[in-house]
């Protein structure tokens, strides 16, 4: 019989609520639910919905400093407590009543599906609402309070798995994950996002290849801004691929921040949901390929929270639940009468942005042959140049 695909949701992750001002609303997290419902996902009898309990102390101290934890503790209880020497209390990481339960909730969330998938309970884990990928150790950052997949890559280790894979395409670098592991050479961190030069953190630069002891496995693939979809997609089968076949992990872990759409607020890029979907059935697929299925896809960034979240985490659930919609899906009258109610917005008729042929966004692989007057050739060539060799790879061919 095959395993269930597991989904963290539970209303009360809505309670990740930086305030009615901050771009990361938890309005994202309740449509995207709501999408996923009305389209029938959630009704599948190998899809399971579940609502972990909150992470403890212990646990999130695999990864965070205690005195940080304690932190966000007391900024949880009294929001004028907050210390800005941990990232807290700022204009990013505001603190609010009851901060470190909703984001010790996340950290749990992704623990849990990373549980299943690793112990057989589950094909694959989904956990939209986390991807907190810019927490560090000893401080908030970038709207994350604690980074809940360095705590499910941690267990992971500590359980058995000898190689964990990360790949992050969210627009921007996914730099507290690379921060947790940068020496350990037993994760290979993969981030393809907008170049640091234009977008916070400023960091993820092709040079950046991990700590003494792990040479070669923090990857980042920085692209200029105004990236489209066919070349975005270019730069992530030209390194993540080969990079992941070459780690041979046993469980891959992937984040999925959709920010680096047209219509995001916050970046520079210009991918279209079309490819974004496209890009997570590549992921699945390389989790097949690679480490027997096990796949724990994560959210992440996204401050469109009508037109694109919705949409995008709605086909990554969709994908790993094995019940992928096409494109040309119309989205349920209910939902959008939802969002026009609750919101005064018009919502997206249809899952796709139109841009797809077929089905299909097209894209020129590697072996087309390399372009030194294209910047996002330059910026792929820049990677493979750094990385490849590291791994046995060809600079050249994949």
């Amino acid at each position: 019989m095959a395993l269930p695909t597991r989904v963290v949701w539970d209303p009360s992750f809505t309670r990740y609520d930086f305030g009615p001002e901050h771009p990361m609303s938890p309005v994202r997290l309740d449509l995207t639910a709501r999408l996923c419902q009305s389209l029938g996902l959630f009704d599948h009898d190998d899809v399971e919905l579940v609502n972990p309990p909150v992470a403890d102390d212990e646990t999130l101290a695999w990864v965070h400093d205690p005195a940080y934890i304690a932190a966000v503790r007391a900024a949880g209880e009294d929001p004028t407590r907050a210390d800005p020497a941990f990232g807290l209390g700022t204009e990013d990481d505001p603190a609010f009543v009851g901060m470190h339960e909703a984001s010790a909730r996340i950290a749990g969330g992704s623990l849990a599906v990373a549980q299943d998938v690793w112990e057989g309970r589950a094909s694959h884990g989904v956990n939209f609402c986390g991807g907190m990928h810019h927490a560090m150790p000893g401080a908030a950052a970038g709207f994350c309070i604690y980074n809940d997949a360095a705590v499910a890559i941690h267990w992971l280790l500590e359980h058995g798995a000898r190689r964990v894979a990360y790949v992050d395409v969210d627009v921007h670098h996914g730099d507290g994950v690379e921060r947790c592991f940068w020496d350990d050479p037993r994760v290979m961190t993969i981030s393809v996002h907008e170049t640091g030069r234009v977008l916070f953190p400023g960091t993820g630069f092709p040079q950046d290849l991990g700590g003494p002891a792990a040479d070669g496995t923090a990857i980042n693939v920085a692209l200029p801004p105004g990236t489209g979809d066919a070349a975005w997609l270019r730069a992530i089968n030209a390194t993540v691929n080969p990079l992941v076949r070459a780690f041979a992990p046993d469980v891959l872990v992937t984040q999925q921040g959709c920010d680096s759409h047209f219509q995001d607020p916050l970046a520079h890029l210009a991918i279209s949901v079309d490819a974004q979907r496209q890009a997570f059935e590549g992921l699945h697929r390389l989790s097949h390929e690679v480490c027997e299925g096990r796949w724990v896809a994560l959210g992440g960034g996204g401050y469109e929270v009508v037109d694109v979240v919705p949409r995008a985490w709605t086909h990554l659930t969709a994908i790993a639940a094995h019940h992928p919609i096409r494109l040309d899906t119309e989205t349920p009258q209910q939902w959008r009468d939802y969002v026009q109610e609750r919101h005064g917005r018009a919502a997206p008729t249809t899952m796709s942005d139109g841009v797809a042929e077929g089905g299909i966004v097209w894209w020129r692989g590697w072996e087309s042959g390399y372009d030194p007057e294209d910047p996002v050739d330059r910026a792929i060539m820049a990677t493979r140049e750094a990385a490849f060799p590291l791994h046995g790879l060809d600079v050249w061919f994949d």
